[in-house]
């Protein structure tokens, strides 16, 4: 299991990033000191780190609350070997008019995690700092980016995650060396949730081509997903693949049979040739995994 690393105090979340990351991995991707700082504060109302126990004093519950949140647009998050998959994040936050959210002490966020909860979680990452308009003098509409680097995952955290949203008015207090009784804090836990899901590729190739009508066609691929733990694409195995089948001018594919990927990833079967049109593979995707097609191989039936 990954915990937070551990810090003394407020001052050591400024230094260190939000992040811990395991030994085999070589990267570590590093939070803004000001948000990675204020998620520290903001989890130390219970303790899911040592920082709760190191820190002064224990904040107090702001006048804030989080509404419509919004994470990548309700869509799953796919991650592939290299890429730093920038996320959009969204929410309305609404607060008491004794609450300035356009200090310069004052931060907003939402962290993504895998975990049973905010306080209790696994493995997280958060967003910058949400810029955040007032459309009332109550209420903000904000906008933040979830960084997510494929670096420091492992393939056992593909699956379902969550999110929570999250703001901590410092109100002068020093974020390196305050008392914490002085400092507001409001979460909203969970507010969505979604999959976290290893890229994957899907090839075909139809052959021979072109070929005679009544013949037999041979249609081989290959179903592959992202390893995040040695940054290549590896074969899926034992998946079951849908092998479809497109006529020539027309707009969509129906499903011939359908096959399992071996222990390479690989699939293979075949059919007769009959008119001109796209073969393709389709794999329906799991929770770690997400669907993916084939582009259509064209063959030339004579």
């Amino acid at each position: 299991m990954r915990i937070r690393a551990t810090v003394g105090a407020v001052s050591g979340a400024l230094a260190l990033s939000a992040l811990a990351v395991p030994a085999a991995q070589a990267a570590e991707p590093k939070a803004p000191a000001n948000i990675a700082a204020a998620s520290e504060a903001a989890h130390s109302t219970v303790g899911r780190s040592t920082f709760a126990a190191a820190a002064v004093g224990t904040p107090y519950d702001l006048n804030a609350t989080f509404s419509a949140v919004k994470v990548n647009n309700a869509k799953n998050i796919v991650v592939g070997t290299t890429k730093v998959v920038k996320v959009p994040v969204s929410f309305t936050l609404t607060h008491g008019a004794d609450v300035n959210i356009q200090a310069a002490d004052f931060f907003a966020g939402v962290e993504l995690y895998r975990g049973a909860s905010f306080y209790d979680s696994e493995w997280w990452f958060d967003s910058n700092d949400a810029k955040c308009t007032n459309s009332s003098a109550t209420v903000a509409k904000c906008t933040a980016t979830v960084e997510v680097d494929p670096l420091v995952l492992m393939n056992a955290d593909a699956g379902s995650w969550k999110a929570a949203a999250f703001a901590v008015a410092y109100n002068g207090e020093d974020p390196e060396n305050g008392n914490l009784d002085n400092v507001g804090v409001a979460v909203k836990d969970p507010t969505n949730s979604f999959k976290l899901q290893r890229l994957s590729k899907q090839t075909v190739n139809a052959s021979p081509e072109p070929v005679k009508k009544g013949k037999t066609i041979t249609v081989a691929g290959k179903l592959s997903r992202a390893n995040w733990e040695d940054g290549k694409y590896h074969g899926y195995t034992g998946q079951s693949v849908k092998l479809q089948f497109r006529k020539k001018n027309a707009s969509t594919y129906t499903t011939v049979k359908t096959i399992k990927s071996n222990s390479t990833g690989n699939l293979s079967t075949t059919v007769k040739a009959t008119v001109d049109g796209y073969f393709r593979y389709s794999f329906a995707g799991t929770s770690t995994t997400p669907a993916v097609n084939a582009t259509g191989d064209y063959v030339d039936v004579r």
